[in-house]
C-alpha cells in the first residue's frame, strides 16, 4: 500500500474551503490587470475599479456602503485591526470569551478572559456583570466557534453590548457564506472576514466596519484603504474573495447538513462522542471524541487511509496540539482525543460514506472492539 492514495478526500473545509471556479476565474481576471490601483493613468484606474467592485460586493454582503470595507491579509490582521483601532487606541478594556481564536487570544494577551459553559456558549451572565460596571469596553466574540462548529449566542451577547455601550467586533470567518448573520445583530459592529474560508484564495480578507469613518492603521504604509491599511492591496486574490462571497451566498448547505447529520450518527454507533450533539452548529461541522485514543493517532491513521481531517484550528504551524476550545468546555483529557471533520462545499455522498467506513474500522480495531 502506498503511503498516500492518489486522490486523498479533503474534509477540513474549516481549515481552508475548497476554491470555487468562479474565484478562480476572477483570479485570473485579476492578475492579467497591468495597474496599481493607486496609479492615476489609465491602468491604474482599471484596476482600482476592479477594486473597488471587489469592495461593493462584500459591503453590501452586510448591508453596508463600501466605504465601510477595508481590504487586510485575512481575518488574523482584520482581527487585529479592530482590537488596535477599537480597543488598544480606543482605550477599552477587551472582554473575550475563553474559546476565542487565537489571533483575538494571542493578539489581546491582557484582555479579560471569559468562561464558557459546557456548550461552549459564553457564560452572558458573567458578561453582563463585566459590563456592569461602566467600564468603556471592547466585546469580541465568534459567531460560530472554528473548532466546534458551535453558533455563539450573538443575538444576546449584541443585546448586552448595546445595554451597556461597550463596541462588539464580531469574528465571522466561519459562518460567512455557511450561514446568515441577521443585520439587526450585527449592526454596529465591525466583522472580520476570510476569503480562503468560503471558497476565495488564501491571502484576502477584511474588516467591515459599522460606519465609512477613519482607523489608526495597524499598518502605515502609503494611505491606501482611505488611510487604514498601508500596502498595494492584493487585487487578485481580493477579486477572489469578492467572487467566492457571491457564490457561497447563493449555495444550499442543507444536503451539506444532512450529510453531516448522518455522519455523526455513523461515528456515534462504534462509540464516538460528538462535541456538537443537539447544538445550533454550522451545517458542514462535526467535532467528534473518540474515548482513550489520542487525536494525532487517529489523524495518523485516516491520513494513511486517505482522509484529510484535523485536530482542530489550523493556525497553529502545523502543531496537534490539546484544543484550549474544548478544555475550556471542561472535556478535561479528551480533549486532546477530538478530531474535527468539516465538509467542504462541494463535498460527494460517497465521500462522506466512504471516510465513515475508514472511521468506524479505525475506532473498532483501536477500542478492540
Amino acid at each position: 500500500m502506498p503511503p498516500f492514495p492518489p486522490e486523498p478526500v479533503y474534509l477540513d473545509a474549516n481549515a481552508t474551503e475548497i476554491l470555487r471556479p468562479e474565484a478562480k476565474m476572477a483570479m485570473i481576471k485579476g492578475m492579467e490587470l497591468i495597474g496599481n490601483p493607486s496609479s492615476v493613468h489609465f491602468y491604474g484606474r482599471q484596476a482600482r475599479q476592479a477594486l473597488e467592485e471587489a469592495r461593493k460586493v462584500v459591503a453590501s454582503f452586510f448591508g453596508r456602503g463600501a466605504g465601510c470595507c477595508v481590504f487586510t491579509s485575512g481575518a488574523t490582521e482584520a482581527d487585529m485591526l479592530a482590537l488596535h483601532a477599537f480597543g488598544f487606541r480606543g482605550k477599552r478594556r477587551i472582554l473575550v470569551g475563553a474559546t476565542e481564536h487565537d489571533a483575538i487570544l494571542q493578539g489581546a494577551p491582557q484582555a479579560v478572559t471569559l468562561p464558557v459553559d459546557g456548550k461552549g456558549l459564553l457564560r452572558l451572565d458573567v458578561l453582563r456583570s463585566c459590563l456592569q460596571d461602566g467600564v468603556p469596553s471592547l466585546v469580541c466574540v465568534m459567531a460560530a466557534n472554528n473548532e466546534t462548529g458551535i453558533l455563539s449566542p450573538l443575538d444576546d451577547v449584541a443585546a448586552l453590548c448595546r445595554d451597556y455601550g461597550a463596541f462588539l467586533h464580531i469574528d465571522a470567518v466561519q459562518t460567512i457564506g455557511r450561514i446568515s448573520l441577521p443585520p439587526d445583530i450585527t449592526a454596529g459592529a465591525s466583522i472580520a472576514l476570510s476569503g480562503h474560508k468560503f471558497g476565495g484564495p488564501k491571502g484576502a480578507g477584511a474588516l467591515v466596519l459599522p460606519e465609512d469613518h477613519p482607523l489608526e492603521p495597524l499598518i502605515p504604509g502609503g494611505g491606501q484603504e482611505s488611510g487604514r491599511r498601508g500596502g498595494t492591496p492584493a487585487l487578485p486574490n481580493i477579486m477572489g474573495m469578492a467572487a467566492a462571497l457571491e457564490e457561497a451566498s447563493r449555495q444550499d448547505w442543507g444536503p451539506v447538513r444532512s450529510l453531516i447529520n448522518r455522519l455523526e450518527g455513523l461515528v456515534q454507533e462504534v462509540g464516538g462522542e460528538s462535541v456538537n450533539a443537539g447544538l445550533d452548529r454550522l451545517p458542514n461541522t462535526l467535532s467528534v471524541i473518540l474515548p482513550g485514543i489520542a487525536a494525532q493517532t487517529q489523524l495518523m491513521m485516516l491520513d494513511l487511509d486517505g482522509f484529510c481531517v484535523s485536530a482542530g484550528s489550523a493556525c497553529s504551524s502545523g502543531k496537534v496540539s490539546v484544543s484550549h476550545v474544548l478544555r475550556a468546555m471542561g472535556l478535561g483529557e479528551k480533549a486532546g482525543q477530538a478530531i474535527r471533520i468539516s465538509l467542504p462545499w462541494n463535498v460527494k455522498a460517497n465521500q462522506v460514506d466512504a471516510f465513515a467506513k475508514a472511521y468506524q474500522e479505525m475506532a473498532k480495531r483501536l477500542l478492540k472492539r
